[in-house]
Parts: structure tokens; sequence; C-alpha cells
């Protein structure tokens, strides 16, 4: 199956195939200022309590198993990409308890 590319991706390609791209190696001085800014992204410098109902927490950890990391990292990092402005929400296989405790309480 051959992949379809989005604008972005065939400019470049165009470029790298033209040999417009030049490959640079960053000096020692940017190469520590980047370990610096990657070590400072994942410091966690605070703990925040959160109450959820039984019914979220077991849909949380459901897709956490399913994206094989521990539900509090999923939980960190579906936050930090919410507020980053890059959360992409991706349907999950499995069913929500969450939903399903919704709907019970409503008919019932």
């Amino acid at each position: 199956m051959k992949k379809k590319y989005d604008p972005f991706e065939m400019d470049m390609i165009k470029a790298y195939e033209k040999g417009e791209l030049v490959s640079t190696t960053p000096s020692k001085a940017e190469l520590a200022k980047m370990r610096a800014a990657a070590r400072g992204t994942f410091v966690k410098e605070r703990r925040v309590n959160i109450r959820l109902t039984h019914p979220d927490l077991m849909d949380i950890q459901a897709r956490a198993l399913e994206e094989g990391i521990p539900y509090q990292t999923l939980i960190a990092s579906v936050l930090h990409k919410f507020v980053s402005g890059r959360l992409v929400e991706k349907p999950s296989r499995m069913p929500s308890r969450s939903t399903q405790a919704g709907k019970k309480h409503e008919n019932g």
C-alpha cells in the first residue's frame, strides 16, 4: 500500500530530491541547551490529587493497558497534550464503563 503524503511532506521530499536540504550538526552549546530543555520538560515538580468516579478510573486504566503505559502516565500525558493544544482523541477499541453507567442511570 502506497502512503499518501500531505502537502508539507511533499514539499520536504521535493526539497530533499533537489538537494536543497542541508544536514547540520549542532554545536556543543546548542546540544547542551537542547538537553537542558528536554530534561526540564520531564521534571515533575508538583503532586496533584484528584477524585475520579470509579467507572472513569476503570476506563483510564483500561485505556492505559491498551496503550501499554501506567495509568498515571496516561493521565499526565492527556493533561499535557490538552494544555499545549495538541490533544487529539483516538477512539478506543474498548467499551466505556462510564458511558454505560451514565446510560443505566438515565434509564433507571
